[in-house]
């Protein structure tokens, strides 16, 4: 192993994984991806389906196994962009917008980033603050947000390994409180509380579908140090697939069966109702650290977006270290005032992010997708994407731009949203199939425009040649 991969602190931030730097295991994605679901905000959105969306049991777990299982599948086709290209996800998607175009992308994941950082916050903080009641909320943000940023400095391989211990740690804690609940502390008749309406059902199936995507423009950061050869790229998109989607749904069924059984705006307070002394007290301490530890992802994540952001224009260098770590506690800061304004009307303002983020980031997934499978399979002129002229890509991409707007466009008339219902989402009963109607729409609009590109560069290309990609692109 290269000296450089047994380094305590990363030294790389967005540049390219040299082959000799590549190590690990494709299983240690699937623990960073199911550790990382174990927190407290994944149960608090599980409790959306019967709490907000009306749902029973049985609507709400099919609702969420639809959404986990589909949305899981997008999100692991782009973690298996990671070990091919060996960048981050948001500079590779410089391949399809252009290395400006892309910051219409980069800026919308940086506000995401920022937006679960500070909610898994205030969520850590407070099951801090109710398994030690002396420790009050922002003391317990501050606590939270000083652990995830030395996490985030360190970097890579502490992620995995903290990844690796709080799998079968905390999994366990939440196996133990999900069968003390259901086998011992359910009120009688809970699982057949609720009901069904078209509206709610579609609703909590698109929570879980962008619960995965949202994960899409950073899961092949965590995967671009594996090696690149075949059975590496296929284990890592299975690995990575069922680590998230079984992460997810654990704690989320456990937060259905809370909701049906307490209610109210407090899950996790509802949930240590449930569980009783000493279980209660110890799911409230594994909240905390999960969220402590894992929520260095997020920072992670955004720091490695703002990087992104300035190399577009300042081409010099490549940051190293030390600026990875400034950024971080800059992003840290905003996240801690962000965070303590949201600590009082948490589960409105969580559930407005979540329909925000559908809407921008089911187009660009589709975009990046189809480009990467379809249109190039895999096959990047990798130097271009640092390229002060944006290489062979350029600086803006405007068919896939246009593209990507007109995708969010198409969503507008079947957006039901407290501010603004779409025509066609209330012919429908008020039901938001917005991010369906993107995914429908850009998918095969996308696919179309680059290979119509094709066609156009195979016409100007000399007889008897014929290029394997779009005039925007090149083969290594």
């Amino acid at each position: 192993m290269a000296r450089a991969a047994k380094a305590t602190v990363e030294r790389h931030t967005i540049d390219v994984i040299p082959d000799g730097e590549r190590h690990g295991r494709t299983r240690d994605l699937f623990t960073i991806w199911f550790s990382s679901n174990l927190g407290p905000l994944t149960m608090v959105t599980g409790a959306l389906a019967p709490t907000v969306f009306g749902l029973s049991f049985a609507w709400s777990v099919l609702a969420l196994l639809l959404g986990h299982l589909g949305g899981g599948f997008l999100m692991a086709l782009h973690s298996a962009q990671g070990p091919q290209l060996g960048v981050p996800q948001m500079i590779q998607s410089r391949g399809q917008f252009g290395s400006v175009g892309a910051l219409a992308v980069v800026l919308v994941v940086i506000v995401m980033y920022q937006g679960f950082f500070a909610s898994n916050l205030v969520l850590g903080a407070q099951s801090l603050s109710q398994a030690v009641p002396a420790v009050p909320v922002d003391a317990g943000i501050a606590l939270g947000a000083a652990v995830s940023l030395v996490v985030t400095v360190v970097g890579y391989r502490l992620m995995h390994g903290i990844g690796r211990l709080t799998t079968w740690l905390f999994g366990t804690v939440q196996l133990a409180g999900a069968g003390w609940i259901v086998l011992g502390g359910l009120p009688a008749g809970v699982l057949t509380r609720g009901g069904f309406t078209l509206g709610g059902f579609l609703g909590m199936v698109s929570v879980g579908v962008l619960w995965q995507i949202a994960y899409a423009p950073y899961v092949s950061d965590y995967s671009r140090y594996m090696p690149a050869d075949r059975a590496q790229v296929r284990s890592t998109l299975w690995c990575t697939y069922w680590g998230s989607v079984l992460g997810s749904l654990l704690p989320m069924l456990v937060g259905v069966v809370v909701g049906l059984a307490v209610g109210g705006d407090d899950p996790v307070a509802a949930q240590s109702q449930l569980l009783g002394s000493p279980l209660a007290q110890i799911t409230l301490w594994s909240f905390a650290a999960v969220t402590m530890l894992t929520n260095s992802m997020n920072l992670y994540g955004a720091t490695l977006c703002v990087v992104t952001a300035v190399q577009t224009f300042v081409h010099r260098r490549l940051p190293g270290p030390a600026v990875r770590a400034l950024l971080s506690l800059a992003l840290c800061v905003l996240s801690f005032v962000l965070a303590a304004a949201l600590a009082g009307s948490f589960m409105a303002r969580y559930l407005n992010l979540i329909y925000l983020l559908q809407y921008v980031l089911i187009p660009w997934t589709a975009i990046n997708l189809v480009d990467f499978y379809l249109v190039r399979h895999g096959h990047y002129d990798v130097p271009s994407f640092f390229a002060p002229d944006g290489g062979v890509y350029g600086r803006w991409n405007t068919t896939a731009l246009g593209v990507y707007l007109l995708g969010i466009l198409v969503e507008v008339p079947f957006m039901a949203q407290t501010l603004y219902t779409g025509p066609l989402a209330h012919a429908l009963g008020d039901t938001d199939l917005g991010w369906l109607a993107g995914l429908l729409f850009t998918t095969p609009a996308y696919l179309w425009a680059a290979r119509r590109l094709l066609r156009k560069a195979a016409a100007r290309t000399a007889p008897g040649a014929t290029p394997a990609t779009p005039p925007y692109t090149a083969a290594p």
